[in-house]
């Protein structure tokens, strides 16, 4: 048990049978009453965040949770094989469980958080940043950087990104996991 006083950013508490992560608390001492902590919690399976006042001294059950490094290995059906780096056991987690998951390449490793007490995987994240290869994409024209304009293009994983004219089939670019979004050319 921990005390509403006690949380702070990144504390995971279970709340009406829900774990959620706190992004944002804060202490507020009205002129009058009683001071209280409001926070704001985001569920970890859904992602929907909410906000919740709790009075000083009220017992939260909180839950300790783990992050160790994943690697990547194949899909099978729905879910996506990882293994842990640690102590090369396998474990299959459930694709809207993976953020960045249409930029995962075999061999990636991601971040996979667990409820320390009962082993169960809670979520998997990406790097926020990843390099992948461009399989194809429209010829890019000498002369087309002045602008800030945007053509689609197919990463080797099948997903597409927004990227700059100037960017060629062949090439490999930094992608932001989180929205799709192009971030760099990298150098060979």
């Amino acid at each position: 048990m921990i005390k509403s006083q006690d949380i702070k950013k990144g504390t995971c508490i279970r709340l009406d049978g829900k774990l959620y992560f706190c992004i944002d608390f804060l202490h507020v001492k009205p002129g009058k009453g009683n001071t209280i902590m409001r926070t704001t919690l985001k569920d970890v399976v859904s992602g929907r965040v909410l906000e919740r006042r709790f009075n000083i001294g009220e017992a939260l059950e909180d839950v300790r949770v783990e992050r160790r490094p994943y690697q990547y290995l194949y899909q099978e059906g729905e879910d996506f094989i990882f293994m842990n780096q640690e102590t090369f056991d396998q474990a299959p987690i459930a694709k809207d469980l993976i953020t960045g998951v249409d930029f995962m390449k075999e061999g990636d490793v991601v971040d996979v958080v667990s409820d320390a007490s009962t082993e169960t995987i809670l979520y998997a994240e990406m790097p926020v940043k990843t390099q992948l290869k461009i399989t194809y994409t429209e010829p890019g024209l000498k002369g087309d950087t002045a602008t800030n304009t945007l053509k689609p293009a197919t990463v080797e994983t099948g997903a597409e990104v927004r990227v700059p004219l100037f960017i060629n089939e062949g090439e490999i670019i930094e992608v932001d996991t989180r929205d799709g979004s192009y971030v760099n050319r990298v150098k060979a």
